[in-house]
């Protein structure tokens, strides 16, 4: 097959152009049973095609026709042996690749920075985890990549580790050798696990940083949706034969993923990877020239700063995907949060993140010059309401420690526990996580040490109004700590 086709999306229009009589769920039965304003608002098109696993259509459990000769197509356009769709988002495809390698005791190697779902795969699968400190940009206030010579050193003290998982690219979009670290694995015989939820777009286009699977990891979980052009929820976990069983992995992402898998998601996947396969090079070419003529100009507004490939250049920022606009905000003396609320109420603009200093913005194939030129327009208007200042000049900004890992995160979140109030909580040991979303990386995960630090830390996010997500007590008067 060529990746012009659509072998999924195609069997689902030929399907719905046969109109069948439907005794089968999802129970609206093509929108019929189904509230009108919804409806109509959605469309006759996209519930027709909202169907279940019935033998025309393949089962994702088991594939062996459409969608299976999707997911080949998919591996070809990738680099893969194998892949795999996921409409359990990327968390779900996160946690089949530790689940795959890892079990009870064993040790796997992340970085500290990771996403939730890792640490969430850590306790399901009751592996051990081996952090490694990412390095720190206290300029910026986010964490880079982890180094090469870090994960050497990680591998050397723990001989005996089942794998190694990086984030390539970070959330803010500089990436680590990648390739240097993979290597360095398959030396002594680790799996090399990819969190590549930021870069479906990489490897289309010899301008951005390498993929997983160009650099020779065995497992890579990708986000299509997030700048691919896929639906919400809907990924891909791409795998490379050799140090892990295939088999198993199919097995354990079929133990996460629902039966009643979305076809919507499914065939978003399938016209996605035709998109990126066949002209994704000539997209992301415009994209990636959108995103630096706006990184210069932000750069050209006093007040601002737009990181980007002044910072490559060491092993934790090898290299950068520019699409992604990171804007430090600190001299102008307000947060991040502040700049979202204002662009929102003021230009109707929404960023992907804020937090204390920055914002994140994300460009894909989708924004336009217009876009862009709103955001500048925007940016200028900023500065002229805020003034700058000299200490926030010269401020360091304060990031969160990394706790001592007391506990590991299966036994803290089994464990018996009890809710102490905030303040009586240092030094007790936390059974649950505490983090800002997005981008969702833990200031406090199960069995780490409560520090006085990161308590400011986080009274000082939920002043700022951002996020705080993770404890049951959601008002954060109490954490839950074991007894």
């Amino acid at each position: 097959m060529k990746q012009i086709e659509t072998p999924l999306f195609s069997s689902l229009l030929e399907h719905a152009k046969k109109n069948p009589i439907q005794f089968h769920i999802p129970g609206h039965k093509k929108g019929n049973g189904m509230d009108p304003t919804f409806r109509e608002f959605i469309g006759d098109n996209a519930l027709s095609i909202d169907l279940i696993n019935i033998a025309p259509l393949d089962d994702l459990h088991h594939p062996k026709g459409k969608i299976k000769q999707a997911q080949d197509l998919a591996a070809k356009a990738f680099g893969a042996d194998h892949t795999f769709f996921s409409v359990q988002g990327t968390s779900g495809a996160i946690m089949t690749m530790v689940m795959s390698v890892c079990g009870p005791g064993d040790k796997i190697i992340v970085p500290r920075n990771v996403h939730k779902s890792v640490l969430s795969a850590i306790i399901f699968s009751g592996a051990t985890p081996i952090f490694v400190h990412p390095e720190i940009d206290s300029e910026l206030g986010i964490s880079h990549g982890i180094t090469t010579n870090a994960v050497k050193e990680a591998i050397l003290n723990n001989p005996d580790a089942k794998a190694v998982l990086v984030i390539n690219p970070t959330y803010f979009g500089f990436v680590a050798d990648l390739k240097s670290i993979v290597e360095l694995a398959h030396s002594h015989g680790l799996a090399v696990l990819v969190d590549e939820a930021h870069g479906v777009h990489i490897h289309f286009h010899n301008e951005l940083p390498i993929s997983a699977m160009q650099a020779g990891a065995d497992m890579a979980a990708t986000s299509v949706h997030k700048l691919g052009g896929s639906m919400t929820q809907s990924s891909i976990l791409n795998v490379r034969e050799g140090i892990v069983n295939v088999h198993r992995v199919q097995s354990v992402l079929s133990m996460l993923t629902t039966t009643s898998t979305s076809y919507l998601l499914l065939a978003s996947l399938d016209v996605a990877r035709k998109r990126l396969a066949t002209v994704g090079e000539e997209l992301l070419t415009n994209t990636i020239r959108l995103a630096n003529n706006a990184r210069n100009k932000i750069n050209s507004i006093n007040g601002l700063y737009c990181p980007g490939y002044d910072l490559v250049g060491n092993e934790a920022t090898f290299n950068f995907d520019p699409t992604k606009i990171l804007i430090s905000v600190k001299k102008l003396g307000i947060t991040g949060h502040d700049v979202e609320v204002w662009l929102r109420e003021r230009f109707n603009i929404e960023v992907e993140m804020s937090d204390l200093y920055n914002v994140l913005c994300i460009l894909t194939p989708g924004d336009s010059e217009e876009d862009i030129q709103q955001l500048i327009h925007a940016l200028e208007v900023l500065v002229t309401e805020f003034d700058i200042s000299e200490h926030n000049t010269n401020l360091n900004v304060e990031i969160p420690t990394i706790p001592n890992l007391a506990v590991s995160p299966r036994d803290a979140f089994y464990s018996e526990t009890e809710s102490v109030p905030l303040e009586e909580s240092v030094g007790r040991i936390i059974a649950e996580f505490v983090m800002v979303y997005p981008p969702g990386i833990p200031i406090f995960l199960p069995g780490e040490e409560i520090t006085l630090e990161n308590l400011v830390y986080i009274k000082k996010n939920i002043e700022a109004g951002l996020p705080v997500q993770g404890p049951e007590d959601e008002e954060l008067l109490t954490l839950k700590v074991l007894k």
